[in-house]
Formats: C-alpha cells, structure tokens, sequence
C-alpha cells in the first residue's frame, strides 16, 4: 500500500491569496460601471414623470377640447334623421373618459316627419343634451394655446383634480329624405338638411399643480367656459330592410359644424391670470372636427322601438381613433315612434 501524501498547507495558501486578489480586481472592475449607473437612478426617477407623460399622453388642452367635440359627434350620429312618419323620441346616454377625466349624462331629441310628395319626406327635430364634467387627479402635459407668453415652462407635466362644469348642448334641424334605388346602392334612401347647435360649456375647470422642473410645486387653475354656436350642414344615406317585425337599417352620416372655433380659456398660477382664445394669437381655429358616424338602427315594430347598435359599437371603436386622447367612448340610444 503506497503512502498518502498531503499537500502542505502552508505552500498553498500564497495560490489562494493570488486568486482571492484575482476575483477581488475583477470585480471592482465589474462593480466600478454598476456604481456609477447606480448613481444615475436618481436622475432618472426625477426624469421619469416627463418622460412618461410626453411619450404617452396628450396635454390637458388636447383633452379638454376633445371631450365636447366627441360629444358633439354623438349628437350627430344619434339625430332621428331614419324615424318613421310621426313623432319620435330619442333618449341617449353617453360616457366620455380620458385617463381619469371624463364627461358624462343624457341626451333627448325629439322629431317628427311627414311626406311632401310620392317618395320625400320632410323632417324637423330639436335636440337637447345635458353632460357633466368630473374627474382627477389625473396626469399629463400642462399647455395651452389660447395664451402667449404664460409664466411656466410650458408645457411642463403637471397633476390636475377636481374637473367640474358642464355641456349643454341644444339645437334645432331641418331635413329633407328621399327614397329611391340606383343600380350600385339598391333600395335606399339618403337625406341632407342644416341644424344650427350650441354648446354651452359652464364652470368647466380644474385645478393643477406643476410636478417638475423650476416651477414644481406651482399650482393654480384652468378654466375652459365658453359657448360655442356653429351651423352644421349634414348628409346620410340608410339601407333599411324588413324581415317580418323587424326592421334593419345601416347609415352613414356626415356633419361639419360651421364655422370653426379658436379654443377659448383662462389659466391662473402664481402671480398671473390670462385669458385668450387661441384663434386671437394666431393658433387657428380647431373646435368642431367633421363629423363622420356609422349606425345600425334595429327596430322591433311591433313596439315601435329602435335601438342604434350600430352606432354604439362604431363610436366606441373609432372615436379614441380620430380624437386621440380619448380613451372611452360609450353611446346608447333608444327611439320610440308613435
């Protein structure tokens, strides 16, 4: 049996030592980038608010605009331009949200129609919707563009609360409908007609305060009350079919309120108060878009009953997708004929 032999202790602690000193240099190596990214995390956690919000949000005014003008588009798309002969009543409910911002309440309209000869039909109808602003906190970009030269560093993220008011908006309309059949469109009919609207926007404000930079901290309000009176020439065409008691119809209609509007408002903050109306300083005139909507009227007869599908699913599909910023779009409408 040949002998064991151990390695001396002593003899193999100095290897250690060398590779123990090895790993150490390596990994102050390794460490030295590690601290020095470490101390950016401060920096970045301060950039992060901005960022955010720049890349992901649009600013308060962008919102504050497009919030009534959706609601003007579902007014349009909710008209009893395709009611039967009579009377109609139409009853909406819709909901508007942007991040925790939204516009909500009922809308009523009430029609009537009658013929004028062998395939025209004459209507007359007069509309009104009664919606509340809430909402907050929420967070975006703080601009505006109804003002010059607005002692903030502009724009500039900031944290608005406690939106209020309200959005009355009212009308009156006129339109003309014919039936008729062309080889590409089939059985159809189509319509055109003038409505004059106004949207009284009351106590629509809200409070902010400015998260960054050198004016963090700053707090004061926005205030967008204003009433704005357009004409809107519109025009539709409808496809409806019978199948027993129920009648089908899908529509398409198109409004362009006339004319367009500078965006009106006031901001307060430390040591100033303006108001402006963005058309006056040479911003244009961006309030009231063309409006395009897409329905399908259901009507159970036998009740005299419809209900616009259609118009629910195209508005909440599409609108987010022409009025960026807005990120819910809810539309139920019911009409009874009699």
């Amino acid at each position: 049996m040949l002998p064991v032999r151990f390695k001396d202790r002593r003899s193999a602690a100095p290897g250690r030592f060398r590779l123990g000193s090895m790993i150490a240099a390596q990994a102050t190596r390794i460490m030295n980038p590690v601290r020095r990214a470490a101390g950016l995390v401060p920096a970045l956690l301060a950039m992060t608010p901005v960022c955010a919000l720049s890349a992901g949000a649009e600013s308060i005014e962008f919102v504050t605009e497009h919030l009534p003008e959706i609601a003007m588009d579902n007014r349009y798309a909710s008209l009893p331009l395709w009611a039967p002969l009579g009377t109609s009543f139409t009853l909406s409910y819709a909901r508007l949200r942007s991040g925790e911002l939204s516009l909500k309440g009922p809308a009523l309209s009430v029609g009537f129609n009658r013929r004028v000869g062998k395939a025209w039909t004459l209507g007359m109808f007069g509309f009104f919707d009664d919606l509340r602003f809430s909402g907050g906190p929420d967070q975006r970009p703080l601009d505006v563009s109804f003002a010059r030269a607005v002692p903030l560093p502009l724009p500039v993220a900031a944290e608005f609360a406690n939106l209020t008011g309200s959005a009355r908006h009212t009308g009156l309309g006129i339109a003309l409908r014919r039936d008729a059949e062309r080889w590409l469109l089939g059985q159809h009919q189509w319509t055109a007609g003038l409505l004059w609207q106004q949207l009284a926007l009351r106590e629509y404000r809200m409070g902010y305060r400015v998260m960054t930079g050198a004016s963090a901290g700053a707090t004061g309000s926005l205030d967008y009350s204003a009433t704005y009176t357009h004409f809107a020439p519109f025009v539709g065409i409808a496809w409806p079919r019978d199948h027993g008691p129920w009648v089908f119809t899908p529509h398409v209609q198109i409004a362009m309120p006339l004319p367009r509007r500078g965006v009106i408002g006031r901001i307060t903050g430390p040591g100033f108060d303006i108001r402006g109306d963005a058309a006056s300083v040479g911003n244009g005139k961006h309030f009231g878009d063309p409006s395009l909507t897409l329905g399908w009227d259901i009507t159970y007869q036998p009740w005299h009953l419809t209900v616009d599908l259609g118009t629910t699913a195209s508005q909440y599909l599409l609108e987010p997708l022409t009025h960026e910023g807005v990120n819910q779009t809810w539309l139920i409408s019911l009409r009874w004929a009699d």
